[in-house]
């Protein structure tokens, strides 16, 4: 099984940097980038074998309304994957790693929380149009695969898909849940259908949802794809979005993941709140199990 790092975000706030801003994270590819770096070698040095880069809420629509052309846009996205691929470099065990170039749905780029909604009112051909021109930049940004993760809904799931096929860039493709459903509503088995025949897409899975609804998205995800899946849960922490804070407890725990390895999962890792700690605990479960 193969360990992913946790969330960036969460860590990059940990460290003091305040990510109130619609780039999110990917402010500090401009602001403070070496912080990135940091975190990426912490969760590396904490056991995982994959880091996300920084791209996840960027999009040129965003840049732009921070004053950052076209041309800038395109090498602060190359500078999320050479600050991961710098932070892998300081580790010279012989273990293989690999940068996975976040790709966050169109929801992400509108700060607004669409993402946990979907249905963005947009036909596949638009969400095609949206996506290609970052999917692009990232595809040849010497990233070893695209994280096409937290998408919430089956028809940006088609866009990204046909975007893939026939491209030869290998990519994973991450649905947030709400239970046994996409956050649009669209049940789970017609949304990791769409993986089964595309092969550019080499895993599926899910990622910024509850721990409670990982089992049965693993089973579900195997049996429909028939390809290795890849699981990334938050903490289990609420989000109180009037006080703009976090509520309640983790619920993350390295219990779960041997039962998540027995039902199929072959990469597992954490989204928000999930800090190198978690993932440190996370490769010792692996490890010993």
């Amino acid at each position: 099984m193969l360990i992913s790092d946790g969330g960036l975000a969460t860590e990059l706030e940990a460290r003091g940097h305040d990510l109130s801003d619609a780039l999110w994270s990917a402010r500090l590819l401009l602001d403070a980038p070496e912080e990135i770096r940091a975190v990426h070698a912490a969760y590396f040095r904490a056991g995982a074998m994959i880091a996300t880069t920084a791209s996840y809420q960027a999009s040129f629509e965003g840049f732009e309304a921070r004053g950052i052309d076209r041309a800038q846009g395109v090498r602060l996205l190359r500078r999320g994957v050479e600050l991961a691929r710098a932070a892998r470099e300081e580790f010279e065990d012989g273990r293989r790693r690999w940068v996975a170039a976040s790709i966050g749905p169109y929801g992400a780029a509108l700060a607004d929380g669409s993402e946990y909604r979907g249905r963005y009112g947009l036909s596949i051909a638009q969400l095609k149009r949206w996506h290609l021109p970052r999917l692009s930049v990232l595809a040849e940004s010497g990233a070893d695969v695209l994280a096409l993760e937290t998408i919430p809904d089956i028809d940006e799931a088609e866009a990204l898909a046909g975007l893939l096929d026939g491209s030869g860039v290998p990519a994973w493709l991450s649905f947030t849940i709400d239970g046994s459903r996409t956050r649009a509503g669209q049940p789970l088995r017609a949304a990791f259908a769409i993986a089964a025949q595309v092969p550019e897409i080499v895993a599926v899975g899910v990622n910024c949802c509850a721990p409670a609804d990982v089992a049965a998205a693993v089973r579900l995800a195997r049996e429909v794809s028939g390809k290795p899946v890849i699981v990334y849960p938050n903490s289990g922490e609420g989000w109180d979005a009037d006080r703009c804070c976090w509520t309640g407890e983790s619920r993350f725990s390295v219990g779960e993941v041997g039962e998540w390895a027995r039902l199929g999962a072959a990469i597992v890792g954490g989204c928000c709140r999930v800090r190198p700690a978690d993932i440190e605990r996370l490769a010792a479960a692996v490890a010993v199990g």
